[in-house]
Order: C-alpha cells, then sequence, then structure tokens
C-alpha cells in the first residue's frame, strides 16, 4: 500500500502523548490527507485546535477504521489489544505505542535511528518502545560500532507523566501541600511521589525485577538483534515532570576509550553530547524537556572493570520516548513509499 498524504487517526488524542503527537504533527509539517482524533467518552465531542482548525474528538469505530490508513495509538495495553489487530484486518497501517505487543515475533519494534530496516518487514502492526528503552538503545547502537557489547547495568530516574496525565497533576498537587504543612493525597502510586522517589515502575516479577525493568532488557534486544547482550535494570519514578534519566554502565568484549566513545555518540544521528562537567555542563531533564534528541554526558572510563564505560543519558520521554518515534515511524513509511 503506497501512502504519500495518509488518511490518519489518533487514537489517544486527549492524553499526555497524544497531545505532544499533534504539536509534532504541526512542528513538523506531517502530510495528511484528512485526520480523525478519537479518545474515551469522557472526551467525546471536546474539539481541539490543530492548523488553526478546529476538531470534534469522537469514539473509535470500525467505520472511521475503515476510512484512515494509518492510525497511531497511544492508550492503554487494554485498547491496544483490542482496536491493533481490528485496524491492521481493514488495511490500515498501526503504529502503537502500548507494550500489547512489542514483542510479537512478527511485530517490528522500532527505533528508526537504530532499525528502521525492519519496517519492511511489517503485517499492519509496527510497536514503538518503552520510553526508557529508546534512549539506551540508541545509545548502545552507536556504541556497538566500537566494539561489541557485552553487559549493561542501567539505573532509570523516570518522570511522571510516564505513568500519564494524573501523575502530573498529582505531584503539582502534592507538591503544593507539602510546602504549605498539608498532608498530600496518594492515589496514582503507591506512595507519595512529591520529594520521594519510588524504586518501582509497573508490577513485580517472580524474579524480584519490574516489568518496566525487564522491557527495557527484551525490548533492547529485539531492537539491537543481539540476544547475546546482557542489560540489568532498576527503574525508579521521581518528582520530576517531564524527561527521563538514565545511568548505564556498559562492557564491552575489547578496548574501548572515551575519546572515541564521545565522538561516536557525537555523530550520531538523534544524540548530542553535553559533556563538560569542569564547566557544570552535563544533561539535565530542565535540557531535555521539549527537545527530541537523546542527550548524553558525563562520559568516563569504569573504574571498577576493564573495558567498560560509565555515561548519564537524558531524553523527553513524552517526545523521543513516545510521539516522536510514532511520527518518525510514519515518515519513514512514506520514504519507503
Amino acid at each position: 500500500m503506497a501512502i504519500q498524504n495518509p488518511n490518519i487517526a489518533v487514537i489517544g488524542a486527549t492524553g499526555a502523548v497524544g497531545k505532544v503527537f499533534l504539536d509534532l504533527v504541526e512542528e513538523r509539517n506531517f502530510p495528511f490527507n484528512s485526520i480523525r482524533l478519537c479518545a474515551s467518552e469522557r472526551s467525546e465531542g471536546k474539539q481541539i485546535t490543530l492548523k488553526g482548525k478546529p476538531i470534534t474528538v469522537e469514539l473509535v469505530t470500525e467505520k472511521l477504521l475503515s476510512e484512515v490508513d494509518m492510525v497511531f495509538v497511544s492508550a492503554s495495553t487494554k485498547v491496544s489489544k483490542e482496536i491493533c489487530p481490528k485496524a491492521a484486518s481493514m488495511g490500515c497501517i498501526v503504529i502503537d505505542d502500548s507494550s500489547a505487543f512489542r514483542l510479537e515475533p512478527s511485530v517490528p519494534l522500532v527505533v528508526p535511528e537504530v532499525n528502521k530496516i525492519d519496517l519492511k518487514n511489517h503485517e499492519g502492526i509496527i510497536a514503538i518502545p518503552n520510553c526508557s528503552t529508546t534512549p539506551l538503545v540508541m545509545v548502545l547502537n552507536a556504541l556497538r560500532t566500537i566494539a561489541p557489547i557485552s553487559r549493561v547495568t542501567v539505573d532509570t530516574y523516570q518522570s511522571v507523566s510516564g505513568t500519564g496525565t494524573a501523575a502530573v497533576t498529582e505531584l503539582k498537587e502534592q507538591t503544593a501541600n507539602i510546602v504549605n504543612n498539608k498532608s498530600p493525597e496518594v492515589s496514582v502510586y503507591p506512595h507519595q511521589i512529591g520529594f520521594n522517589l519510588l524504586p518501582h515502575i509497573e508490577d513485580f516479577l517472580s524474579n524480584g525485577y519490574t516489568k518496566e525493568e525487564m522491557k527495557m532488557s527484551n525490548e533492547t534486544r529485539k531492537i539491537l538483534h543481539d540476544d547475546e547482550i546482557n542489560i540489568s535494570a532498576t527503574c525508579v519514578r521521581v518528582p520530576v515532570f517531564t524527561s527521563h534519566s538514565e545511568s548505564a554502565h556498559i562492557e564491552f568484549d575489547g578496548p574501548i576509550d572515551i575519546e572515541t566513545a564521545r565522538k561516536v555518540l557525537g555523530s550520531a544521528e538523534g544524540i548530542k553530547v553535553l559533556d563538560n562537567p569542569g564547566k557544570n555542563i552535563y544533561p539535565m531533564p530542565l535540557v531535555s524537556t521539549g527537545q527530541d534528541e537523546v542527550f548524553v554526558g558525563r562520559l568516563r572510563e569504569d573504574i571498577s572493570k576493564q573495558n567498560s564505560i560509565a555515561l548519564w543519558m537524558v531524553s523527553d520521554n513524552l517526545r523521543k520516548g513516545a510521539a516522536l518515534n510514532a511520527i518518525q515511524i510514519a515518515e519513514e513509511l512514506i520514504k519507503m513509499d
């Protein structure tokens, strides 16, 4: 199916990622013939302005799916499992933001800067990875051109917008209450997130890791086409509104020096090196929020292990971690015709 100016539908258009996606449609002048905005019954009938024109939010129906070519889904896993196969069976190309299909062998899991070639093998559904996986695979993909990577230990510091709009609101309210000596109300997370850290993102599994941590391991292997790489993650929720940060220790099968690593990362697509600690220059959430790049800094030799380096990376989880990745995939599909 050749699509140059597709009729598109955005499912989850009123959510945190959906809103950023629509901003990017305008910013990047994404080519489309028509656009339909969908959400739950709570948002049905609302109007969203896009390119100066109001668009009414509607529910997803089979009729709607029959009238579009490309569907972007940023909703719950349950919604994705219901809608994505149906849309694909009706001839749509579906780009899904949930975890529903990421590890399905027939579904490409794609970060365009890393493995856009996998788009050639889609069967209607294309998945984008977890927002913490994306920056990691971009960095690892660049560095493995120096020497094969054998082991990665990564700790994440993930913003509340990764949970959704309700979590952002809760952090704002808890912060205000605490500052004003009031008791913070807790509903989104199992504990207070304001002025706190939670080493708990998604459910715990029998091996002691969380689903989020295992996503990073399994998704990284799939995207890099490398089942031999060993990955251990600890994912932490932090009281930051937007942008995920990650500390990674990367072990290679051969020698690696910092200047080569810095040069390789600095020339990699989608990565920007900010690394001058002597002048207090390093990536921070405030730097990456609203930006498209993955920012990398604090590059140094890992003094605990030969052929290893340590680094720090930050990226906007709503943009490159989700919406931007989805729209880049669509752009690549149009280029590939």
